[in-house]
């Protein structure tokens, strides 16, 4: 059956969610909660979820948002947060631009040895 009012999307990413559409989502999923999978009962604080997060590439958009308890959204935004800074991380080395760990002078990785006398030398030598 298809739709008999259009899908609502937002006009910038700060825009807030209206009452009506906050239903519909709501309605759409059957009043459960897409993390826990239990179903929300009255009275209990819920939020409205990006199913893919605003900052890993997400739309702010009806067909985007989900229902979740305060609880479990706290912890899905901090999966999506961590997500997020690896995908930087994994950016930046396929990019080359990865900044380089300082070494610790006469650590392995810093390319000199010390001998049993004290006296330093390089390992390539």
């Amino acid at each position: 059956m298809p739709r008999t009012v259009p899908e609502w999307i937002a006009k910038h990413d700060d825009q807030a969610v209206p009452p009506h559409v906050r239903a519909r989502v709501f309605d759409a999923h059957d009043g459960i909660c897409a993390e826990s999978g239990r179903k929300i009962r009255a009275g209990e604080d819920w939020d409205l979820d990006h199913a893919l997060a605003l900052c890993n590439g997400g739309q702010h958009r009806e067909s985007n948002l989900q229902p979740v308890l305060k609880d479990p959204h706290k912890a899905k935004t901090a999966r999506d947060v961590a997500q997020r800074a690896k995908n930087g991380r994994v950016r930046k080395k396929h990019l080359g631009i990865k900044a380089r760990k300082q070494l610790i002078p006469g650590s392995k990785g810093s390319g000199y040895r010390k001998k049993m006398d004290g006296t330093v030398v390089r390992v390539d030598e």
